[in-house]
């Protein structure tokens, strides 16, 4: 059996969160989803591979699980996120497009999805929250940084095509102005016409439950675009080219945060969230 969450434990002040980038499917699982939900459409392809190496001293928690086995990014609680949009639930029963993914009579039961929260939601957050304490220790405070991509075009979410970075930060409120300001400063400088704050998507379970930036512990949220670093079809695949100038972006965001981390302006700034 596989591990639930792997956890790299970094002497920094960031935390990676990646609960979307893991694709196992138990056996007798992955034998109740139909065709169209074993191609696992709706991973955060590669993006380990994206983050891997841009900062020093980085902690990373990632779900080895797969999201149509579970979100690890939902309110445990089942609560919509996004009320009035569509949306997928704690234990998928169709995919971004709307469709279908398990076979007629297996979608999961309530006691299934109970199950299932207690055996790989709950180890996710409960590493990510060991993580964050032990980081807040060592610094006084944390940043977590919540590591996402999803194809540009999905109808049944939103309309038109995505930008390539849909920084979250629930209205500004799970983390100081600062942090804030500086991801959305560079990635507008990066790509000003395809850079959102506070969009289609705010920051979701992750972001919203541990930003807490009056306590020190700071939370974003970064939704990419999967066309600009991978190919949207199956299988998928990892282009180098694009990828490489993505990374250049994403360095420069998390040397940034590390720096405003350990300039000490985030103990000077607790409590300047947007409220």
């Amino acid at each position: 059996m596989m591990d639930v969450v792997t956890v790299c434990e970094g002497a920094g002040p960031i935390i990676l969160a990646q609960p979307h980038g893991g694709t196992f499917v138990p056996d007798d699982l992955m034998r109740r989803l139909n065709t169209r939900g074993q191609g696992l459409d709706d991973t955060d392809w590669h993006i380990t591979r994206l983050y891997d190496g841009l900062l020093d001293d980085v902690t990373v928690v990632r779900s080895n699980i797969h999201r149509y086995v579970i979100d690890a990014n939902r309110d445990p609680a089942g609560v919509s996120l996004y009320p009035g949009q569509n949306t997928t639930t704690l234990c998928p029963t169709t995919d971004f497009d709307g469709q279908d993914i398990w076979c007629a009579g297996q979608a999961p039961s309530t006691d299934e999805i109970e199950s299932r929260r207690q055996t790989y939601h709950a180890p996710y957050h409960t590493a990510l929250a060991t993580e964050l304490a032990r980081v807040k220790v060592a610094h006084g405070f944390a940043v977590l940084y919540d590591c996402h991509s999803i194809r540009s075009n999905i109808p049944f979410l939103f309309e038109g095509q995505l930008p390539v970075f849909n920084i979250g930060t629930n209205g500004g409120t799970t983390c100081a102005s600062e942090i804030e300001q500086s991801v959305h400063a560079i990635c507008h400088d990066s790509l000003p016409q395809s850079t959102v704050l506070n969009g289609r998507f705010k920051g979701g379970w992750t972001t919203r439950h541990y930003g807490r930036p009056a306590k020190g512990q700071h939370a974003v949220q970064m939704e990419l675009a999967q066309r600009a670093y991978m190919d949207e079809v199956s299988p998928w695949a990892y282009r180098t080219d694009g990828a490489d100038r993505l990374r250049t972006s994403l360095r420069q965001i998390l040397t940034t945060l590390h720096h405003l981390a350990m300039s000490g302006e985030l103990n000077a700034a607790r409590g300047t969230a947007h409220v």
